[in-house]
Order: structure tokens, then sequence, then C-alpha cells
């Protein structure tokens, strides 16, 4: 078992105190540095850094970010809430670690859709009719999975083929 025990800290961001969600910083008591890459695969990672190392996960909507020495979780309803995520994260990052032999480490984050790929797919009109006030605008929520081929109105049937295509390849946690 590579990560025992860790102890947590939860707090309101600083930013904005009267946000209503809480975050949460476990402080591992053992460096899970070298679980990173395998850790990435098991569970798909969003975003991967090499230097310093961390990846980064999108689920259920919260952020989730494991550092060589503390995960950090946002979003949290509770202490509850923080309790199960960190729980679950120690299982996985122990299991991905026990199993190292059967997956093949990852440094890289999954893809992600770039916005002028699917700005060269819109009308480019501004016409406003999906709710946003450019195509760049929902250009860019469709990159995040917020908006899909099904919310421009003024896509002909070959585009809407074209970037539901483009889009059906990413992974969106929404």
């Amino acid at each position: 078992m590579l990560l025992t025990s860790y102890s947590k800290e939860i707090f309101r961001p600083e930013c904005n105190p009267s946000f209503q969600s809480l975050h949460c910083i476990a402080h591992l008591d053992q460096d899970v540095t070298q679980a990173l890459p395998y850790l990435n695969v098991t569970l798909g990672g969003f975003e991967y850094l090499k230097d310093p190392p961390a990846v980064t996960f999108r689920i259920h909507g919260k952020l989730i970010t494991v550092h060589p020495r503390e995960i950090a979780v946002n979003a949290l309803r509770d202490e509850e809430e923080a309790d199960k995520i960190l729980e679950w994260m120690k299982r996985e990052i122990n299991d991905a670690w026990d199993n190292r032999e059967k997956i093949t480490p990852s440094c890289e984050g999954s893809p992600k859709p770039k916005i002028l790929e699917i700005l060269k797919l819109l009308p480019k009109t501004n016409c406003r009719e999906c709710g946003q006030s450019t195509c760049i605008v929902f250009a860019s929520l469709a990159a995040q999975g917020v908006k899909n081929e099904e919310d421009c109105p003024a896509l002909n049937e070959e585009k809407k083929g074209l970037l539901k295509t483009y889009l059906g390849r990413f992974e969106f946690d929404v």
C-alpha cells in the first residue's frame, strides 16, 4: 500500500467567502509521485502536469487534483462528502499502484476539443439564435461540453453531423 494516511483541511475559498461550497486539501503522509502516471490512466486524467507532477480529474462536477503530497478537491457540500472522496481517491491511488504491472503509464492528459476547430464548423453569423452573443462564445461552450450541435439552430445538417462527430471524440463531465 503506497498511501496509508493523510490529514485534511476544509475551508471556504478566500477569493469569495460567501460561496456555499467548501474546498479540501488532504496533506498526504506519503509521496505518491510514482503512482500519478498509473492513476492518470485508470481514472482518465483531464490534465497532467509533468513539472511539478500533478494530475487533475473532472469527476461529478468537481475538480480533483492529486499532487505528490496532497489532494485538492473543490465544490464540496460538506465534510462528509470530502471524507468520501478522499477515501475513494486513496483507494484509487493504491489500486493503481498495486496494479501498475498491468497498466501502461501515461503522462498525458485527455485530448481536449479546440475552440477554433469548432468555430470552423459554425456559420459564424453571430445570429444569437443559440442564446449566445457570438459564435466564438458558442464554440467555447461546446469545447467545454456545455453546448452541442443541436444547440445551434443555424447549422445545416452536414455541419451538424461534422460537429457531432468532432465533439464525439472527447469525454465531457458536465
